[in-house]
């Protein structure tokens, strides 16, 4: 294809140069025709809708209006183009209605993992709905990074050591290791009280959870996990309950499960783990009404979710003692960003 081909279509495309204020004053004149009742529908003089139609004529090199004294009427071109100018101006109008009305309610893309949410996220799901009707929420469950700036993500939820550069990050909740198993296996080899208790358990591991994480430092150190390993966090937790062994499991995914006696703490010993839970989002982003929304329900949920407390806990207990957090919405933590402001967002960390 020649340069001057290319150079035509490339102009074809491009709408700079479309006179699109003189196509609104004409759909005003020729829906009323009257320039004087046009310019007070416009809230213009009429010297100015008439320079505006004069304009239209001179771009389009025919005439739109023919006149008689001070009644006009609509020429033929003008009725040919009329039908196109109403339903062009009706499509732009009801698209920029739609982005406004998208800020405050409409879809909202969420990215997280899939333990995370059918967990803890889902089971406090209607309570975001009773509150927001207008949003709706669309979750899509991933280990992988969320890049922004390609796709059509809003925020994500992730478990990180850190803050992820470039994006707005604000923690939400904190993460514990706690061993869980069966009554009947808890019942069976007997509470956990040293590292070396491990050994009288089928162990269940996974290579988010390993029990390294939990075991003493230098504890046996010639100690080699072993025991049955699934890739995937919530399969464990059902091994677990289903008495197959003794799990190590995160804080936020068993919570539930050992209040309702589906699994009993094994232990008093609970860990902190390393990564927590962010909610990261485009900076930009934050002024969507919608997102604040979603933001300001998962701060008053997290500051509600209790905390686990090893010292009070009871030994055995389907519902263990915790302490309600008492704190108040974590301060929102923003990276360091490195890249200018006009760059376009960069991805998500796991």
């Amino acid at each position: 294809m020649s340069e001057r081909r290319v150079r035509k279509t490339e102009a074809k495309r491009s709408f700079e140069r479309l006179p699109l204020n003189a196509l609104r004053v004409f759909e005003a004149v020729a829906t009323r025709l009257s320039f004087a009742a046009a310019a007070d529908a416009l809230h213009v003089t009429p010297a100015a809708v008439s320079m505006q139609i004069r304009t239209l004529e001179e771009y389009l090199r025919v005439p739109l209006f023919r006149r008689s004294g001070r009644a006009i009427a609509l020429s033929a071109e003008g009725a040919l183009l009329l039908p196109g100018v109403r339903c062009g101006l009706s499509e732009l109008q009801q698209a920029m209605q739609q982005l406004r009305q998208d800020r405050s309610g409409g879809a909202l893309n969420i990215s997280t993992v899939a333990s995370f949410l059918q967990k803890w996220l889902l089971p406090r799901l209607p309570q975001f709905h009773d509150r927001y009707p207008n949003i709706e929420l669309s979750i899509h469950t991933s280990r992988a990074s969320v890049d922004f700036a390609q796709g059509d993500f809003h925020a994500a939820l992730r478990m990180s050591s850190a803050p992820t550069p470039g994006l707005y990050n604000e923690k939400l909740l904190d993460e514990w290791f706690l061993p869980v198993c069966s009554r009947e296996l808890l019942d069976r080899h007997g509470p956990l009280r040293t590292p070396a208790d491990l050994k009288r358990y089928p162990l269940l591991r996974s290579s988010d959870e390993s029990w390294s994480l939990w075991r003493h430092p230098g504890a046996d150190a010639d100690w080699q996990e072993r025991g049955a390993a699934f890739d995937d966090s919530l399969t464990v937790l059902a091994a677990a309950e289903q008495g197959q062994g003794l799990a190590l499991t995160r804080w936020t995914l068993v919570a539930q499960d050992l209040a309702d006696g589906r699994v009993v703490r094994a232990s008093e010993r609970v860990v902190p783990c390393p990564r927590v839970y962010y909610f990261v989002c485009p900076e930009s982003y934050l002024a969507l009404p919608k997102l604040q929304q979603l933001l300001e329900w998962l701060r008053g949920m997290a500051a509600a979710f209790p905390r686990p407390d090893s010292a009070a806990a009871l030994l055995g207990s389907g519902t263990a003692r915790v302490t309600a957090a008492a704190r108040g919405p974590a301060a929102p933590q923003r990276a360091p960003i490195s890249a200018p402001r006009q760059s376009r967002p960069r991805k998500v960390a796991r």
